[in-house]
């Protein structure tokens, strides 16, 4: 039997908003004022794995939080072990914002392995293709454009890396690999002492 492509679309992904998706606070019942969601629109572009700078020109635009390889994101196009993807979006800080001294970008998850940067100063890297983590922005950002790049490498199944039940080529109880940035991004300032995930 040869298999077919399905369209498995649904209502809520055809109203979703590509602006704005899933903006809501990730933890309800620690909303801060001070959040400011950067899921949405962004640029991405898929490089040779050496590649160790951002390109001077990104290829698609991609919607956040959707991996590259699902239908919502709008790319359609699968990680390969010998490339890297190249995620840029700017967003806008008012002065406002900085009401608190510490500053905080948090990732729900991005596969498998990333560096973050911003406004061009690598701020770290993180490991791991499931785990949330985040980074003290502080000393990075400032009042108004901030530019937010984000280098990712994913080998699936071609490394020792964890993956599930992803590989490269899908089928049987095997499912289509999914890589980069595939959970909320958000960035908010915190208090001195406050209370952490």
């Amino acid at each position: 039997m040869e298999a077919t492509e399905r369209n498995l679309s649904t209502v809520w992904g055809e109203r979703l908003d590509r602006e704005m998706p899933l903006a809501e606070y990730p933890r309800p019942q620690l909303v801060r004022n001070s959040y400011v969601c950067l899921n949405g629109r962004w640029e991405c572009a898929f490089a040779d794995a050496e590649q160790l700078v951002a390109p001077s020109a990104y290829d698609y635009e991609i919607t956040v939080p959707f991996s590259p390889e699902a239908p919502l994101s709008g790319v359609g196009r699968q990680l390969q072990p010998n490339e890297r993807l190249w995620y840029r979006r700017s967003f806008l800080l008012e002065e406002s914002f900085f009401a608190h001294p510490h500053t905080v970008l948090h990732f729900g998850a991005v596969d498998e392995r990333c560096e973050v940067f911003l406004n061009g100063q690598s701020v770290g890297t993180h490991a791991g293709g499931y785990l949330p983590f985040e980074f003290d922005v502080t000393q990075y950002v400032t009042v108004g454009e901030n530019v937010l790049v984000v280098s990712v490498r994913d080998e699936s199944d071609a490394s020792y890396h964890s993956r599930g039940r992803q590989r490269l080529q899908s089928g049987g109880i095997w499912l289509i690999a999914q890589s980069g940035i595939w959970q909320m991004v958000w960035v908010e300032k915190l208090q001195e002492n406050c209370i952490r995930w």
